[in-house]
């Protein structure tokens, strides 16, 4: 794609926005997006499937399929398109511009693919659907997953998951299959959370970034939404129910690629008030030619200061119990029973046994010799 390759940082973005030289993928990575990664990798038999692909995917048919049969954004085609790839790629200094591709298909979604050279798909349904910033950040989102070096890690999963629905007939021929595909989703659900916070960076517009997010989930309807309402669900769904909810929550959320969108648009409005994202907007940040420097127990360390933060601060009740749990908090079995079956609310004091009162005096007993209980504590790790 000769007119969207440079050899200079000689376009600017169409309005003023900072630049950030040499900013390496670091400085905005989810915490959770590198810890997924690490796992991944280590997954028992990834290693022998990443190579084994590598070398069967057929990205040369996959980048001949989108040039036949979907149109390339050019100066000549979609040109404000590609005016807002490359004010991304300048603004996260990504060298290299990829092709970039829409494809006719009424689902609003886009796509970073590859595996030499990353490729930027998106749908008719989105690109009608977005206006201007919300589409800029939405490439943006794309260029970060392309700077990440996400996109073979996407490419893979898309070929897996067609191929566990080919032998799903197979018996136990798919399992090993699923176990990775189970494992790369995890991982690019936490990705999703890195691309968007590129996608803020590069359109520095977070009510567009914000938008757009509520777009996704209710269609072309901004009159009839809120931003501050859509936040507010994100806050009732992480807070809500027992710890019947809180599995159901992460049932609800494995058979998919990305994050529920409340959730993404409340991880990204945090995410722009905190002091990471300042230091960027203010010149401070990882460079690229620092990546070889970095260490990965610093990795390690700041994905697990992360999760200690997540399950302190988080409004979830499986969480809060893993925090209480961790805490030393006593009555564990009574605190399971009540917060899996929704009881308890009333909060009695503690008896001389153990036991928490029942509100008029007696006391009654923790864990699963309760006869008025359905469900014993054990559900909740099955």
């Amino acid at each position: 794609m000769t007119d969207n390759s440079r050899s200079s940082h000689e376009h600017v973005p169409s309005r003023h926005r900072r630049r950030f030289a040499g900013i390496s993928s670091r400085a905005y990575e989810h915490p959770a997006d590198r810890s997924a990664l690490v796992a991944l990798r280590k997954l028992s038999g990834f290693d022998t499937v990443f190579k084994a692909l590598s070398g069967l995917l057929p990205e040369r048919s996959l980048r001949l399929l989108f040039l036949s049969d979907s149109v390339r954004v050019s100066d000549a085609q979609f040109a404000h398109l590609n005016d807002m790839l490359r004010d991304a790629c300048y603004i996260l200094d990504l060298e290299q511009v990829p092709p970039m591709y829409v494809n006719q298909d009424p689902q609003p979604n886009a796509m970073c693919i590859g595996l030499d050279e990353p490729i930027i798909v998106v749908t008719t349904g989105l690109v009608e659907l977005l206006d201007e910033e919300e589409m800029r950040a939405v490439v943006g989102h794309e260029v970060g997953h392309a700077l990440s070096g996400h996109a073979v890690y996407r490419t893979i999963l898309l070929f897996l998951t067609n191929l566990a629905l080919k032998v799903a007939w197979i018996p136990l021929g798919n399992v090993a299959i699923m176990t990775i595909v189970m494992a790369l989703r995890e991982w690019f659900r936490k990705s999703e959370l890195s691309a968007d916070r590129a996608g803020l960076l590069a359109g520095q517009d977070l009510q567009a970034s914000m938008r757009g997010l509520m777009k996704i989930a209710g269609g072309n309807h901004l009159h009839e939404m809120n931003v501050d309402a859509f936040l507010a669900q994100a806050d009732e769904y992480e807070k809500a129910g027992d710890l019947r909810d809180s599995v159901l929550k992460i049932l609800n959320v494995l058979p998919r690629s990305h994050p529920f969108t409340t959730v993404r648009a409340a991880e990204l409005k945090k995410w722009s008030e905190s002091r990471d994202y300042q230091r960027i907007m203010d010149g401070h940040y990882p460079r690229r030619d620092e990546d070889k420097d970095t260490s990965v127990t610093d990795s390690f360390r700041e994905s697990a200061a992360h999760y200690a933060d997540a399950v302190r601060t988080s409004k979830d009740p499986l969480m809060k119990l893993v925090g209480d749990i961790a805490g030393g908090a006593g009555d564990l079995g009574g605190r399971l029973r009540d917060k899996f079956t929704g009881g308890g609310q009333g909060g009695g004091a503690a008896g001389k046994d153990g036991g928490a009162t029942d509100g008029s005096g007696g006391t009654r007993r923790s864990g699963t010799e309760d006869p008025g209980s359905s469900q014993g504590p054990g559900t909740a790790g099955s």
